[in-house]
């Protein structure tokens, strides 16, 4: 799409005057080998050196690619280089502001291009994640024929949220958080380059250690708190960016976490195996985490009641009610105040003793009932309250309970296919161990022995 002539005033003042763009833009890499991290996507030969032109050579031509991974560790930069360093024609679209229209008038100018030009075209779509099925399908003639070379990106997992018709025409490369000494030497780069700060201020070694804490792997976060540390410094006429001028320019960390996303399944899931595990420390950990980025308190409420029943069971038979209130309680009262309800929570289910016997013992059953083993209801246990029952034998002989010592009836309740069979096996641990005594006495009652 051209320019509308805002945009064109605002990169003309950019490329005029460079230190009005963000530190994050300047310091973008102008070349695939100015690239920090990711090296593993950037060996010879690999789809993004062909890309580029680098061993293009050959009846094999570069494939597209989906770029996946979370945010600020290079995905917009990777395809930025390639737009930069490529002789091919390169066009950009977001997904958050195109649509159908736009997509189709890119691969309409590609056919144009590669007919009457012979020029190839790379169709960078940023955040593909956002477009519909119906909108990812109008990508897929152009990516089968290869009239566009496409390098989609997405913070999203793919499997998850592009149509697999797609991807499998496509090359999945997964980049990799930035580690602190790749951060490092982006920060240290930004610090020394003309482009970036030019020497202006230097970085202690204190600072250095709070910006790669706050920027949790995000090279974007790392530039940006390392700029407005520098430029507080700089008002302030100090040599150095000192921790303490870090802290007073930058207020907090930021939690990688979406609600909408795949992070938002994962935290969860840290959180649920954390409190399986009984690190009540690691639990408390990815629960700060949910709360801080404002995840929905009953979505945590409603995974800590599935805990208590999938992880704890009869080991603590508190553990349950205990959920259950801290579940109403959430509904009732909402954060901030929430969070100390959740708290006592996850806390109570880390700690408590565990038991998964009645997630198994369920799933043993649905295995063998979905198998087929789900055989007639023994008449003596059927129905007998209608008409004519008797005569069917519906109830007969049926032992109640109650009028025998112990109130527990020598007589056979399960179908004739899986008498017998076991799928309560209890545990030792906790609460539980009561239960492991009680049900081989209650078997053996029933047996009659």
């Amino acid at each position: 799409m051209e320019p509308d002539l805002f945009t064109a005033a605002a990169e003309d003042r950019q490329e005029k005057d460079p230190s009005s763009s963000p530190l994050a833009v300047r310091m973008r890499p102008r070349t695939l080998d100015e690239v920090v991290g990711q090296q593993h996507l950037l060996k010879p030969g690999s789809p993004l050196r062909r890309l580029v032109g680098e061993g293009a050579g050959g009846p094999a031509g570069a494939s597209s690619v989906i770029l996946w991974g979370p945010p600020g560790i290079g995905k917009t930069t990777l395809a930025y280089v390639v737009s930069q360093a490529t002789q091919k024609r390169f066009v950009e679209l977001s997904a958050i502001t195109a649509g159908v229209k736009e997509v189709r008038a890119v691969i309409e100018g590609a056919r144009r291009a590669a007919g009457g030009y012979g020029k190839e075209t790379v169709l960078f779509l940023d955040e593909i994640h956002r477009f519909s099925k119906a909108q990812q399908d109008s990508l897929l003639p152009a990516v089968e024929n290869r009239w566009v070379t496409l390098i989609a990106a997405t913070t999203e997992n793919p499997y998850f949220s592009i149509i697999s018709p797609l991807l499998s025409r496509s090359l999945l490369l997964t980049l990799e958080p930035l580690t602190d000494d790749d951060l490092s030497a982006l920060m240290k780069r930004a610090l020394e380059e003309e482009r970036g700060l030019g020497g202006a201020v230097a970085l202690s070694a204190e600072a250095e250690a709070h910006l790669l804490r706050i920027a949790g792997g995000d090279a974007r976060r790392a530039l940006t708190a390392l700029e407005a540390g520098a430029g507080s410094a700089i008002a302030k006429g100090e040599e150095e960016i000192t921790l303490e001028t870090v802290e007073e320019a930058v207020d907090r960390a930021a939690v990688r976490y979406d609600r909408d996303g795949d992070q938002h399944y994962d935290v969860a899931s840290a959180l649920i195996k954390s409190i399986r595990g009984s690190d009540v420390d690691a639990a408390l950990h990815y629960l700060a985490r949910m709360i801080d980025a404002g995840e929905d308190p009953r979505f945590i409420a409603r995974r800590l009641m599935i805990s208590a029943s999938e992880d704890i069971g009869l080991a603590d038979p508190t553990a349950l009610p205990l959920a259950v209130a801290a579940a109403q309680a959430v509904a009732m009262i909402g954060f901030p105040e929430a969070a100390l309800t959740l708290s006592h929570a996850t806390i109570a289910l880390a700690l408590a003793p565990k038991s998964n016997t009645a997630t198994t013992a369920i799933g043993a059953a649905l295995a063998d009932v979905r198998a087929g083993l789900a055989g007639s209801v023994p008449t003596h246990l059927r129905d007998g309250h209608y008409k004519g029952a008797a005569k069917l034998g519906h109830a007969v002989g049926y032992v109640y309970p109650h009028d025998v010592p112990g109130a527990i009836a020598a007589q056979q309740y399960a179908p004739d296919e899986i008498h017998g069979k076991r799928y309560y096996e209890p545990t030792r641990y906790g609460a539980e161990a009561r239960y492991a005594d009680v049900v081989e006495k209650v078997r053996e009652r029933l047996r009659g022995s």
